[in-house]
């Protein structure tokens, strides 16, 4: 689970105000007395406050070639617009190389990597200090393919600037992706304004953890005590130390850390935010005794990993009362975590406040499974305490039994439920829900957005298309995004006109999973049969809409209005055995073994040719 760090509106005011410390004096001395300047220079003098919107705008809403082509156009408009433009131009930077090859050219050069070829000259330093002090967050991780190493002669180079560091004064973001030797240059941009601090040392041919870089993280806590949002994934290294040295923090994502570091950071009054790995050995009797009190007391997420026996997280939930909003539990390499888990959900359920808690996740991962392993659906009974839970998410490597009865228990437990995923591992899944149960499901929780449920469509497989819209005209608007697991369907035709009806907005179905079902013998055929399905009932959907509307105007159909079709519709044929392919003929072939009369090839579905929109453009 993933950790979205940003900037909170106090950072943001705070950016604003050394925004308008730095341009305060630069006001003064810039722009004469309006009374000297020609009409058409006194249109552009505007104040500081009302610049910084406009270019904000700019910064926040152009794509990001045409935010820097603006903002460089903004910043040689005039010397008023200059400084702030350049700020918006170089507050994000991705690596340093865009900073270094605003140095004079015979400096460097590119030969696979960006390397130096002469000594830096104070000349070279003063360049480079019209730029520093403007940049506020930097990212050392490769998002481009442009991206260039720095050889580590520049590095050293960096290291002994004619000034005291940090290199950058400004910064309040660090995202740290360098590896091995670079690693340890991080000491270089740490500074007492640093909020944000995402560092990470995984790849392959990364050496180990060392006394040297545990000495880094400790300095570092020193060097920037404000840092209220950090990240730390080295490579299950303890971090311990360092988030100890730290009182206000926000949000923490890590790896494995000490007890002691998980009773520092319950105590801290501004946590929001905390993801972990548990130690190796069960919390104990003391810590339980400690976390018996009021502690995380305004945690919003929780997220715990533990390696091995999911007793580690029965020990930690054991005395333990939260109020979260999202938790979130991962065991890896478990033995007997199948058997463990329904303890584990009602462990959930005694410690987590029932008003509270929206989300929750379970990703349990077997070392040696047994293939007949299932979890009972009385597992998740526990968690239909929380009326207000908009998410359940469970990953198992095993089957999950779910039945009628309890999906409709979890419908009407679960009202305001907006996603709905069982993702399990195997072929062996349970399809004991029917569409009946789909629509009920549907029916009780308005706002459902996204559902993995295993579903036996046979009976409307086996039946023809009614001559009435199902359930009444029943219709879930909400839904965009279905998955099935793996049914076996016939009839294409008669799924989609089902689903179409029920659900006329799914953008989205997921079946046979070519990750989980890869080899399989009947995975090209249904999956086929599938892709036509989806097809369809976008197709069928359209139809509905059009006929909605031509109601809704009280005519048969006229001439009025008119129609940008960006594509040829192409009419669905019958087949000989009744059923419905889209722009192509159908000379049906033998039967297959399961009593279907068509072959797969019949059921891919037709790949409309639409123009783009970039090539409408044009």
């Amino acid at each position: 689970m993933e950790v979205e760090y940003s900037l909170n509106s106090d950072d943001s005011q705070s950016e604003t105000c050394s925004y308008q410390e730095a341009h305060i004096g630069q006001e003064e001395s810039d722009v004469p007395p309006s009374s000297s300047l020609p009409a058409s220079t006194r249109c552009l003098i505007v104040t500081f406050e009302l610049r910084l919107k406009i270019f904000r705008l700019v910064n926040d809403t152009f794509t990001e070639v045409s935010k820097k082509k603006t903002l460089l156009a903004l910043a040689l408009t005039c010397k008023s617009f200059t400084g702030l433009a350049l700020d918006l131009l170089w507050q994000d930077l991705r690596g340093l190389a865009p900073l270094i090859r605003c140095l004079p050219q015979s400096l460097w050069k590119v030969t696979g990597k960006l390397e130096f070829q002469r000594t830096m000259t104070f000349d070279d330093w003063s360049i480079f200090c019209k730029y520093n002090h403007r940049v506020r967050s930097l990212d050392t991780a490769v998002h481009e393919v442009v991206h260039l190493p720095l050889d580590i002669e520049i590095w050293r180079a960096f290291s002994c600037p004619p000034f005291s560091l940090p290199l950058l004064p400004n910064l309040i973001s660090l995202t740290w992706r360098e590896y091995n030797e670079t690693f340890l240059y991080v000491y270089l941009f740490v500074t007492p304004k640093l909020k944000t601090l995402d560092m990470s040392r995984k790849g392959p041919g990364i050496s180990t953890f060392g006394l040297c870089e545990q000495s880094m993280l400790s300095c570092i806590s020193m060097l920037c005590p404000s840092v209220s949002h950090c990240r730390f994934l080295f490579c299950g290294e303890d971090t311990s130390t360092a988030l100890q040295s730290w009182s206000h923090l926000k949000s923490v994502k890590t790896e494995q850390i000490s007890e002691a570091a998980i009773l520092h950071l319950s105590n801290l009054p501004s946590l929001r935010v905390l993801v972990f790995k548990l130690p190796p050995i069960p919390i104990s009797a003391n810590t339980q005794k400690l976390l018996q009190r009021s502690v995380f007391c305004a945690i919003e997420e929780l997220g715990i990993e533990c390696e091995g026996s999911p007793t580690l997280l029965d020990a930690f939930f054991e005395k333990l009362r939260v109020a979260p909003k999202v938790i979130s539990c991962i065991v890896t390499d478990g033995m007997g975590s199948i058997l463990a888990l329904p303890a584990l959900i009602s462990r959930i359920s005694n410690t987590c406040a029932h008003s509270s808690l929206e989300q929750v996740r379970l990703r349990i991962s077997e070392l040696d499974m047994d293939p007949d392993a299932s979890i009972g659906a009385a597992a998740f009974q526990p968690l239909f305490a929380f009326r207000n839970l908009r998410r359940l998410d469970v990953e198992t490597d095993c089957s999950v039994q779910l039945n009628d009865a309890v999906l409709l228990q979890m419908a009407k437990a679960w009202p305001l439920l907006e996603r709905l995923f069982f993702h399990p591992y195997y072929f062996h899944l349970s399809h004991d829900v029917t569409p009946h149960a789909f629509v009920s499901l549907l029916q009780h929780c308005p706002c459902l957005v996204s559902i993995s449920v295993f579903v036996n469509w046979s009976t409307i497989d086996g039946c023809d298309i009614p001559p009435v819209i199902p359930y009444q005209g029943f219709a879930h608007k909400a839904l965009s995004q279905a998955s099935f697991g793996n049914p076996r369907i016939c009839h294409p035709t008669r799924i989609a006109a089902f689903i179409s009806a029920i659900a006329p907005n799914v953008k989205s179905i997921g079946v046979w999973d070519s990750d989980f079902y890869n080899g399989h013998p009947d995975l090209e055929k249904y999956l086929s049969r599938w892709n036509l399905v989806d097809h369809l009932v976008k197709s069928f959907s359209m139809v509905r809409e059009q006929e909605r509307r031509t109601k809704l105007n009280g005519d048969g159909g006229g001439d009025e209005g008119s129609y940008d079709h960006f594509g040829v519709v192409q009419l669905a044929q019958e087949t000989e055995s009744g059923e419905a392919t889209v722009g192509g003929g159908g000379e049906s072939s033998e039967g297959d073994s399961d009593g279907d009369s068509g072959s797969g090839d019949e059921y891919v579905p037709y790949e409309e040719q639409v123009t783009s929109e970039e090539e409408l453009m044009f």
